[in-house]
């Protein structure tokens, strides 16, 4: 994993852990909004990447973003 990717899953995961507080599937969807409004189509791509490679250390709320961003 690249550093830049690294970095990417980092922020997703932190983005979720402050949004878990409002459950699972209001959270996906807020993170996956927050990703589509704000974040630039390659750190997208490369978050997209790392899920469909099955990355270490994503998190579920992760995944599931990714899901509804497709």
């Amino acid at each position: 994993m690249s550093a830049a990717e690294a970095s990417e899953t980092r922020m997703a995961n932190d983005i979720a852990r402050n949004l878990a507080h409002l459950g699972f599937d209001k959270a996906a969807a807020e993170l996956a909004g927050h990703i589509g409004r704000f974040w630039d189509p390659r750190m997208r791509g490369r978050l997209l990447a790392q899920v469909d490679a099955g990355a270490p250390g994503i998190h579920p709320l992760v995944e599931q973003a990714v899901k509804l961003l497709r």
